[in-house]
């Protein structure tokens, strides 16, 4: 029998993340749920991403007494409710406004850490105040061409005592996102089918064109105040700026200037994440960016066993790219993570229902995986182990990005 989804307005009745994705994306007009959803290229990393799962099957213990399951654990010295950090997300305010508040809000209420980008839409500043206070905040860092501007950036978090700064270092390559081209006649400028279908979503409209017109990257626009001044402006400087130099040399730059947990994002070998142990880093995000950038490219999860076999004593290790329940999560965790990051996931219960749809989304994800962890025989995270994982080394093809999407 074919699965059912929920896909109406009542956020009570969303029971898994794929319910709250067909909520969200009946409310964003077609460029927006692209922007989201999209991929590089023919995007098979997209799809492979939730695929590489389905090589991995659970050999749970019986007769274990899992009356009482814990999903807390440790992240850097300090407890968190559930083993989730929100990843950073780039001009999340197009998606409902005030998003980046939201979720920094959503996320302290939960007690998981949240990430705000170099690319938000809300000054890192403000954050703290905008989303009430508390909760543990993590700065994600792009170089750009403009040093003036990362080390601005860095003295800013400091000053605003961000717990951490995650280095991403997987975008300087320009991707080529091919609905990018199909939904703009120019740069930033939609096409006349993606205005009109702007026009049919008025609650998106009134959410977020109306109050503030179109989202800006804010914590930039200091260095580039007439740039900034439109999106399509914008959009030449960010792919003007992303320069193709990024070296080891900017991470040992990073870990003289930064005082505090430094993470290098976008780690997809063995070999860099040596490099990074050896740097200085106090953790790494094995990540391949949701598959957004770089197609034909491997899963973290592929990678996560071997490198947390030799790293795992010398690093934290998280995780990103595909997860979308618990049994993911779990699995990840059994392999050797210490933490995963969700992007999309949260995005969708935002989207769908504001900062109660992420409380949601965070909700969904914990209830999946003291679920798992009790099917498995396990009372806590502690307990897990790759002894819990089956791998079939015979990987599915991945299915056209269509039935991702479906």
């Amino acid at each position: 029998m074919r699965r059912r989804y929920y896909s109406g307005s009542d956020l009570s009745r969303a029971v898994t993340i794929e319910d709250l994705r067909r909520m969200a994306l009946r409310r964003l007009p077609s460029f927006a749920a692209e922007y989201l959803e999209g991929g590089g290229e023919d995007e098979l990393t997209l799809a492979w991403n939730r695929d590489v799962f389905k090589t991995m099957r659970f050999e749970p213990r019986m007769l274990k007494d899992t009356m009482v399951v814990r999903t807390s654990t440790t992240l850097f010295g300090s407890e968190i409710a559930s083993p989730l950090v929100i990843a950073p997300t780039g001009h999340t305010n197009v998606f409902r406004g005030g998003g980046d508040a939201a979720l920094a809000r959503a996320a302290a209420a939960e007690g998981i850490p949240f990430t705000l980008s170099t690319m938000s839409n809300t000054r890192l500043e403000r954050l703290a105040d905008e989303a009430g206070g508390g909760g543990r905040r993590w700065m994600q860092l792009y170089i750009l061409g403009e040093k003036a501007v990362r080390d601005d950036i860095i003295q800013r978090a400091e000053d605003s005592d961000y717990e951490a700064l995650v280095f991403t270092t997987d975008v300087n390559v320009p991707s080529l996102r091919e609905w990018d081209r199909r939904q703009f006649r120019e740069t930033s400028k939609l096409s006349l089918p993606a205005l009109l279908d702007v026009a049919l979503h008025p609650r998106w409209i009134f959410d977020v064109l109306v109050p503030n017109g179109m989202p800006k990257l804010v914590n930039i626009a200091d260095f580039f105040p007439d740039e900034l001044s439109s999106s399509d402006r914008a959009l030449a400087l960010v792919r003007k700026e992303f320069v193709p130099n990024v070296t080891w040399d900017h991470v040992a730059e990073l870990r003289e200037r930064w005082p505090r947990k430094l993470l290098i994002k976008g780690v997809l070998s063995p070999e860099d994440a040596q490099r990074a142990a050896d740097a200085g880093c106090d953790g790494i995000v094995l990540s391949n960016h949701g598959a957004r950038h770089f197609d034909s490219c491997l899963s973290p999860m592929e990678i996560l066993p071997e490198v947390a076999a030799a790293l795992g004593d010398r690093l934290t290790i998280v995780i990103d790219s595909g997860f979308r329940r618990g049994s993911d999560i779990v699995k990840a965790l059994a392999l050797g993570a210490h933490a995963i990051m969700v992007g999309r996931a949260t995005l969708y219960g935002l989207i769908a229902g504001g900062e109660p749809g992420v409380r949601h989304a965070i909700g969904i994800l914990t209830s999946e995986v003291e679920r798992v962890l009790g099917q498995l025989g396990c009372v806590g995270i502690d307990e897990l182990g790759p002894h819990l994982i089956r791998t079939n080394p015979t990987m599915p093809h991945a299915q056209p990005i269509g039935s991702v999407r479906s």
